[in-house]
């Protein structure tokens, strides 16, 4: 192989090694914004957004190109009174692949209503996690919000492949809600600001009390839907033992937001789980999750009958 050739192929592998952690999706949704702004605005700021999410390098590790995390934020958009500042909404998706099959199961389904930022054209998008509150605050604010998620998507994701896996993640998420910015429409870090928000997550996922919830993530993943190709009676039964975990759970500590945060998303991929249940599994099932997943209780009941 001559020379060039070889440069050119260690390039190419150096690329695939090295290979950044997310596959991430932004589309900049903007049907709520007044017409007196530049739309070309937007197109710039949903680049920047993709480009900050997929070229920045948020590990240590090396990801080859089909381990990257496949995931989607949809930022839906308003305008203000204020030039260049916009508030709405983020919604953030993440799927994780399940072992010997095509199937994506979705393991981040999240609805953020609390954002407010300020962007101006080809505003540089910068984020220093030992300096998240920037010199401006609503600017600071969009990428703190985005690298938040970011390392939520890594901390479960990680957390369904090892016990405890995503801790170091959980950690760096908890450091932007620890140090973010403060100021005028800026909301969703405090604990006063709702009773669900980025603030309730994190401290949820590292609450000592709440510790059983890294275990869910790793059992419903590892030793369930991983286990799903080759025993699938026995990854459900897993499976089941998870919903009795997130019950008992639930008893100890009503309303947290991380088991509501758990199952959002998951409701078709529970039927279709427990649907081929031995009959006293799946009533089993039927009676937790409607306990469990109020949103889709209706759905359990007549699905899982």
């Amino acid at each position: 192989m001559g020379k060039l050739k070889l440069l050119i192929a260690t390039l190419i592998m150096a690329q695939s090694v090295a290979a950044q952690e997310l596959n991430a999706r932004v589309t900049v949704v903007t049907t709520r914004v007044g017409n007196n702004v530049n739309r070309n605005t937007f197109l710039t700021l949903q680049t920047a957004l993709n480009n900050f999410l997929n070229n920045r390098k948020w590990t240590n590790e090396n990801f080859a190109a089909a381990e990257k995390i496949d995931c989607n934020f949809s930022l839906n958009l308003e305008s203000t009174d204020e030039v260049n500042v916009y508030t709405g909404s983020l919604i953030v998706q993440a799927a994780r692949p399940i072992f010997n099959t095509s199937y994506l199961s979705p393991i981040v389904n999240y609805k953020d209503d609390d954002i407010a930022f300020k962007y101006i054209e080809f505003q540089q998008l910068d984020f220093n996690e030992n300096r998240v509150t920037g010199t401006d605050p609503l600017i600071s604010n969009l990428t703190a919000i985005f690298a938040y998620y970011a390392n939520v998507i890594l901390g479960f994701d990680y957390a369904s492949f090892s016990p405890h896996g995503g801790d170091a993640y959980f950690q760096k998420a908890q450091n932007i809600v620890n140090n973010a910015p403060d100021g005028r429409s800026v909301s969703g870090w405090k604990a006063f600001d709702s009773r669900r928000n980025r603030y309730w997550l994190m401290e949820n996922m590292s609450n000592s009390r709440y510790s059983i919830m890294h275990d869910v993530y790793y059992n419903y993943y590892r030793l369930g839907m991983d286990k799903l190709y080759e025993d699938d009676n026995k990854a459900r039964t897993e499976m089941l033992n998870v919903l009795n975990l997130l019950d008992n759970f639930n008893k100890d500590n009503p309303n947290t937001m991380v088991n509501q945060f758990f199952f959002q998303g998951k409701f078709t991929e529970l039927i279709n789980i427990f649907s081929k249940a031995i009959p006293q599994d799946k009533s089993r099932a039927r009676e937790l999750l409607v306990t469990l997943d109020l949103t889709n209780a209706n759905k359990y009941q007549d699905q899982l009958k």
